[in-house]
């Protein structure tokens, strides 16, 4: 090999020794990468012994999210299965404003589709930026659930959840008995207040298995804890019935322009309430809008003196205690009589008067004298063993008692006052049950507003006998004929049938002067049909009617004919044949005459 040669085919030193020095860095560098990895494989390890169940932990609580299952409510239906309230699947928007980028824009944006002001939005969305959850807007319509997903926002910061809202097919139908669930559900008033947590149901539990984006991969049912939902409980009112009564009321409410009033369709035997409605009244659909006074359920806490409807039963009892006959015919003084320091007065003067006429002509001398036989020992415990002064046990939150004074603190005077329906206050509902005790045979019944079976828990019904069935089946037949015939009741006479029934006209106390208004009065007519065998009681009471027949708001003006038309419609609807024939019946309306009193 040549000189020239070897010289070609071997490097410089000095290339030599610097490939060693790269080679060098190379290995220095892999030396410390590895070292690196080990270490963190090392921490790795130690992590993993140390908190190796915490992070197991931490990871699945991160993909398994528990939600409560929400029960839907039962459904609340008439007599005859027919829907008063039930509740539909509405979806609810959330947001999570922690995980939310911008705020105000994303305030804009929900606003616009939801009919809300972005600006109040945008604030709330600020003031609450860590929350992982807030309500933007519950129970959204569908459209508004479509303009939402339309958004298209980061999935991991909003949802919607399922909630029920309460529908009302009937609309402001039987508003005060039903009552309202709020907006997380919980029943308030009515029957959805009394039967709330059956009607509520228990909420249930699931697993959701979700992704890093907060996506639903898995539902998992939670077997130890299923949903259970409310319970349909049935009432014993009736649709027809009750709309009847609340159209009764309307027209009512138009002509007389009274503070309030209210109806009620009782069922004689049973105490079944077929229909309990009150004015002013509210809508269900939009409780937010009633007016605070609209919320009172009349017929069951408004409390006044009953007056003239008081007394069929103080007549019963005495015909009962023997102190007057059937037959009796009883001096009314022409219309002025002095029972001590007292005079009373009739509306108009009568002389002698049968025991038939003093309740049909309504005379307050007549039944002064009856109560003077009774006394006030007798006179009291015809009072307490109809109910007065007492719940009459009704499914209803809110029942007043009425008042009746110890017997200790009655006077000579109340011995004139109690039989004409005064020193004593009651409701409408006890009015109106202690003329079905008239029309069943003499028996008190414990009124009712759910039917006994469904799933319901049996309900308590008193069944006490306090007029000799003889009594009240002549008392009905005969006297409260008559004052729907040719009485004060005349205006509530239904052609074909035998109506029996009671006016009244209770004077108010003014709050002013604390004696007795000539102004303020409680107008009623408590009736029902047929006489022989009665299938209907009705009450119409009319708070302080703002409008007068000749200065004057009579029962039997004001309240007798709306109680005639209620009747007339139930009467139809059940379909109770005529008792006599419409050309020649008994009950042809008329126009009272002038001597006639309509107390």
């Amino acid at each position: 090999m040549s000189s020239e040669t070897w010289f070609r085919s071997r490097p410089p030193s000095r290339t030599i020794a610097g490939g060693r020095q790269s080679r060098r860095r190379g290995m220095f560098v892999a030396l410390g990468v590895l070292g690196l990895f080990g270490i963190l494989a090392s921490r790795i390890v130690t992590l993993h012994l140390e908190n190796g169940d915490q992070l197991r932990k931490l990871a699945q609580k991160q993909r398994i999210v528990d939600e409560e299952i929400l029960p839907r409510p039962g459904d609340l239906l008439d007599r005859q299965g027919r829907v008063l309230a039930t509740s539909l699947e509405m979806q609810s928007l959330f947001v999570v404003p922690r995980r939310m980028a911008d705020r105000s824009g994303y305030a804009r944006k929900l606003a616009g589709v939801l009919g809300l002001e972005p600006r109040a939005l945008s604030d709330r969305f600020q003031a609450q930026s860590e929350k992982g959850f807030l309500w933007v807007k519950r129970r959204l319509s569908e459209s508004e659930v479509t303009a939402v997903r339309a958004l298209k926002l980061p999935a991991d910061t909003w949802g919607f959840r399922t909630e029920y809202r309460r529908f009302h097919p009937q609309g402001v139908c039987a508003a005060q008995v039903l009552g309202q669930r709020t907006i997380d559900g919980v029943g308030q008033g009515g029957i959805e207040g009394v039967c709330d947590k059956r009607l509520r149901g228990e909420p249930g539990r699931r697993r959701l298995k979700l992704d890093a984006r907060g996506r639903v991969l898995e539902v998992i049912p939670d077997p130890t804890h299923p949903v259970r939902h409310g319970e349909a409980i049935s009432l014993a009112l009736d649709v027809y019935v009750q709309l009847q009564a609340e159209q009764v009321l309307d027209e009512v409410m138009a002509e007389w322009k009274p503070r309030s009033a209210c109806a009620i369709v009782l069922e004689p035997h049973t105490g079944d309430v077929l229909a309990m409605a009150s004015r002013p009244t509210w809508d269900p659909e939009h409780p937010e809008q009633a007016p605070a006074d609209a919320w009172t359920n009349r017929a069951i806490q408004d409390q006044y003196e009953p007056g003239s409807t008081f007394k069929p039963l103080i007549v019963a009892w005495g015909l009962d205690q023997g102190v007057i006959r059937r037959d009796e015919v009883l001096s009314c003084e022409n219309g002025e009589y002095r029972m001590g320091k007292r005079v009373l007065h009739d509306h108009h003067p009568y002389g002698e008067l049968s025991i038939a006429e003093i309740l049909a002509k309504s005379s307050n001398i007549g039944m002064a004298k009856i109560g003077e036989r009774l006394t006030n020992p007798r006179l009291h415990a015809v009072t307490v063993a109809a109910g007065f002064g007492r719940k009459t046990g009704i499914e209803l939150p809110g029942e007043s008692p009425g008042r009746v004074w110890p017997l200790k603190q009655w006077t000579r005077y109340s011995t004139g006052s109690i039989p004409m329906g005064q020193e004593l206050t009651a409701t409408p509902l006890q009015i109106a049950s202690s003329l079905a005790l008239l029309a069943n045979g003499g028996f008190l019944v414990t009124p009712h507003i759910l039917l006994p079976g469904d799933g319901v828990a049996s309900r308590s019904t008193v069944r006490t006998q306090v007029i000799q069935t003889e009594t009240a089946d002549w008392l009905r037949r005969g006297p409260l004929v008559e004052v729907v015939s040719k009485g004060t009741g005349k205006k509530a006479a239904i052609a074909g049938y035998r109506v029996f029934g009671k006016t009244g006209t209770a004077q108010k106390v003014d709050p002013q002067t604390g004696e007795y208004s000539r102004q303020l009065h409680v107008s009623s007519f408590v009736c029902g049909a047929p006489a022989d065998h009665p299938r209907a009681v009705v009450i119409v009471s009319v708070d302080e009617p703002s409008v007068s027949v000749n200065g004057e708001h009579f029962g039997g003006s004001v309240a007798a004919p709306a109680a005639g038309r209620l009747l007339r419609r139930v009467l139809e609807y059940l379909r109770v044949p005529p008792e006599v024939s419409p050309a020649t019946g008994t009950n042809v309306a008329r126009e009272p005459d002038s001597a006639e009193t309509q107390l």
